[in-house]
């Protein structure tokens, strides 16, 4: 019976605990979309789930495939400036995509500061 006790403080803690202690940014949409395909984009902005830590979060842009280039090696995108602000990150591109497919690789934290991580893929017609 001794152990009933505690774990009864235990469940009870747990219950009124904050649920944001144990959530994490989600991607809920991005522009460009996954797996689409968009006319020369000037920006890419990405929407999370809450609030981010900006120093923590961002992302890399990676052209995998270009027409024509059939042996394309990938090449990162240079001089893309990603900001966080609010559940939002943003990035206004130097100079529109060319014609080709790539990887956007992101990556943000939340209050928490647990660092959480995804791609996927668009094309550039």
């Amino acid at each position: 019976m001794r152990l009933a006790v505690p774990a009864a403080a235990i469940g009870l803690s747990m219950a009124v605990l904050p649920a944001a202690a144990f959530a994490h940014p989600e991607l809920l949409s991005a522009t460009p979309a996954a797996k689409s395909a968009v006319t020369r984009p000037t920006s890419i902005v990405l929407n999370f789930s809450e609030d981010l830590v900006a120093p923590l979060s961002g992302f890399d842009l990676v052209m995998t495939g270009m027409p024509g280039m059939a042996d394309h090696k990938p090449m990162p995108i240079k001089g893309i400036v990603a900001r966080a602000k609010g559940r939002a990150v943003t990035a206004a591109l130097p100079r529109p995509l060319p014609t080709g497919t790539y990887i956007l690789t992101w990556h943000a934290a939340g209050a928490d500061q647990h660092r959480i991580e995804g791609s996927y893929g668009f094309t550039v017609r």
